[in-house]
């Protein structure tokens, strides 16, 4: 909900700023990266609380892997997202 909530946001700044076609590619290729990341992760975590519902630290460090996956391509995101507005709003 987050990851997309911001991917609207940026899709406006996007019309606001007039960013060319080439960010726009690269925009919503980071877009789909982190909601497509998202969503296995998503599925990894319901698949291991099918398996093991209770905490088991096995579990605990595959979600954590999943989770990481997230992370790293929002932090993708973050990068793209500075390097084409930050320009522009300095």
């Amino acid at each position: 909900m987050v990851q997309s909530s911001i991917a609207v946001l940026m899709i406006a700044a996007g019309f606001y700023f007039n960013i060319s076609q080439t960010e726009w590619m690269f925009q919503i290729l980071i877009f789909g990266l982190v909601l497509s990341i998202e969503g296995l992760n998503t599925a990894v975590e319901k698949i291991a609380d099918f398996i093991h519902p209770d905490y088991h630290e096995r579990i605990g460090f595959i979600k954590d892997i999943a989770a990481g996956a997230v992370f790293f391509a929002a932090m993708s995101a973050i990068a793209i997202g500075l390097i084409i507005y930050l320009p522009r709003i300095i």
